[in-house]
């Protein structure tokens, strides 16, 4: 016999949305269930069905309203990003790597097929015609050799850029070059745009983020759009007519404090994601080293109810059996990416600081 203890903040008591829908097309989905009870003031009462508050939380009327139409996103973006594990420390070998290892592994074949590299792959200034240009010291042969080395594995390749004069890192950012840039990535076969919020001179998000999606657009290549904005303007509520996801808190660092601080504020924003447009919490820690293997359990399971995108933040050369367990458990991925697009969100919460003391008692 033995005990066991474990402390349940809030933040796990989510719930799949398993309810019947009625799908209105393009003007939301409108449910179907649920609203006709009447029950305690508790929402888990001894009656036989839930408040009107209770049933606000299914309420996925406005999913699917204003969802940027470019055929992307239809579920979360999974696939990969340098920056969690390696920051500055990238290489074109080290893409190249991550691809193999994403097909190695079969992670490429459960859909993390985006490969993303974030700052730092440029070098410190643009070149005499105005325009980004890749570190020859790091990445010698150019984005486009890499883009057809990732898209003859089957992947997609990833590339960021910030919505200032210069990225979080002091490389050249994209504000006011958006048209050239997009043409840029664009003639580089680029698939996928991280779009960050550094050295923006005090220009709202509102202004700075759509001219870049409009200059993607006017490529005529489609290209991922997530917009990085850290939540400032709070983007769910009008992000979703400029880019396929959007940054709701500021970054994620590889503590359990963090993990679950970031997940109540992605929370409060549930209703405004679905199909083409997703609240992004930020990129995944799991197998980076500071959380235990059930802290990590629970931040991919949090994720996955959270629609969140599943982009993997560690260096998956080197992954250990227990980080690939858990990145590659297919039931909780198939959460994450079922069709109906509706986040989990909190029900209940309980005990001090909102976190309820379970004992078990093993025999």
């Amino acid at each position: 016999m033995g005990m066991y203890k474990m402390s349940i903040c809030s933040v796990y008591i989510m719930m799949v949305l398993i309810v019947r829908l009625t799908d209105v097309g393009i003007e939301g989905r409108e449910v179907s269930v649920l609203e006709k009870h009447e029950i305690p003031s508790s929402g888990f009462g001894s009656g036989n069905g839930f408040t009107k508050s209770f049933n606000s939380i299914y309420d996925t009327s406005r999913y699917g309203i204003f969802q940027l139409n470019n055929g992307l996103a239809l579920t979360p973006q999974m696939g990969w990003n340098s920056w969690n594990f390696f920051a500055c420390n990238i290489t074109e070998d080290l893409i190249r790597e991550t691809a193999d290892a994403l097909i190695s592994t079969g992670l490429a074949d459960l859909g993390y097929i985006y490969v993303n590299i974030d700052d730092c792959w440029s070098t410190a200034s643009r070149n005499s015609k105005g325009q980004l240009v890749p570190d020859p010291k790091t990445f010698p042969s150019g984005i486009k050799a890499l883009a057809d080395y990732v898209h003859g594995k089957g992947l997609k390749l990833g590339i960021y850029s910030d919505a200032g004069v210069f990225t979080c890192q002091v490389r050249p950012g994209s504000l006011f070059h958006e048209t050239d840039d997009a043409q840029l990535f664009a003639s580089w076969d680029v698939d996928y745009l991280k779009y960050d919020n550094c050295f923006n001179l005090g220009i709202p998000p509102k202004k700075r983020y759509p001219p870049m999606r409009d200059a993607l657009n006017a490529t005529g290549r489609t290209i991922f759009y997530s917009l990085c904005e850290w939540g400032v303007e709070d983007p769910a509520l009008w992000a979703r007519a400029v880019g396929n996801s959007w940054r709701t808190t500021d970054d994620i660092n590889d503590t359990w404090a963090s993990m679950t601080t970031i997940a109540d504020l992605n929370n409060k924003w549930a209703s405004y994601a679905g199909p083409g447009g997703w609240n992004d919490p930020d990129m995944l820690e799991v197998g980076n080293g500071g959380m235990t293997y059930q802290e990590y359990r629970a931040h991919f399971s949090i994720w996955a109810l959270m629609k969140a995108p599943l982009l993997v933040g560690c260096d998956v050369r080197n992954m250990t059996a227990e980080t690939f367990e858990i990145l590659s458990n297919k039931e909780v991925i198939a959460v994450n990416q079922d069709s109906l697009g509706v986040q989990g969100r909190k029900v209940y919460v309980a005990g001090e600081d909102d976190c309820l003391q379970v004992i078990l008692q093993l025999v």
